[in-house]
């Protein structure tokens, strides 16, 4: 018998059993992408069969095997960062030729531009509008949402100016874009925001 309070490692052949639905849960409330999450967890599984003798039971094996998944997910979302632009680039670059012959000339003037007063209007409708929702929600929600989608700062950025955790921020994140959602409905659809 051991006096050792911290958790074991389990027999790598139940993870599966145990732990499967909540990590698949897991990466897909992430993801939104079944198959994509299916990916991650098998990944993930691998991972930790290859890793197991690290395993120093400072948390329980599901705790363990959640955050090999979260790193999992990040390199899958900054992968995917990193290959779009590159195909994006590529396809600018095939259009921006098709334009143009080789000593540089319109291969095909452009039409004259002709602005549309009504889009513009909406357009204009519309921000006043966003602004509005933007100015109902709680103060913490707005900040958070104004830094991170108009400013451009990233999470680490985001925690420092409001001294949250990385959590706490997409938790606050997510539920100022669901508020935002929920007003722009009602009110972009209808007549306005009341006052």
């Amino acid at each position: 018998m051991t006096d050792d309070p911290r958790p074991t490692l389990e027999d790598p052949e139940v993870w599966v059993d145990r732990y499967g639905d909540y990590l698949y849960r897991f990466a897909l409330s992430r993801t939104k992408d079944p198959s994509v999450a299916e990916d991650l967890v098998q990944e993930t599984l691998l991972a930790a069969l290859q890793a197991r003798a690290s395993f120093k039971g400072r948390s329980t094996p599901k705790s363990w095997l959640a955050g090999i998944l979260k790193h999992k997910i990040v390199d899958h979302f900054r992968k995917s960062k990193r290959e779009q632009p590159t195909d994006d680039a590529i396809l600018q670059r095939e259009n921006i030729d098709r334009l143009f012959e080789e000593n540089g000339a319109w291969k095909m003037a452009p039409n004259k531009w002709e602005v549309n007063p009504t889009k513009l209007y909406e357009q204009k409708e519309f921000m006043d509008i966003f602004y509005k929702c933007l100015a109902k929600l709680p103060e913490r929600l707005s900040n958070a949402f104004i830094l991170r989608e108009i400013d451009g700062l990233d999470t680490k950025e985001i925690c420092k100016v409001l001294n949250i955790t990385a959590t706490n921020s997409w938790v606050i994140l997510y539920r100022a874009r669901m508020a935002l959602r929920k007003c722009l409905e009602i009110n972009w659809v209808h007549e306005g925001v009341s006052e």
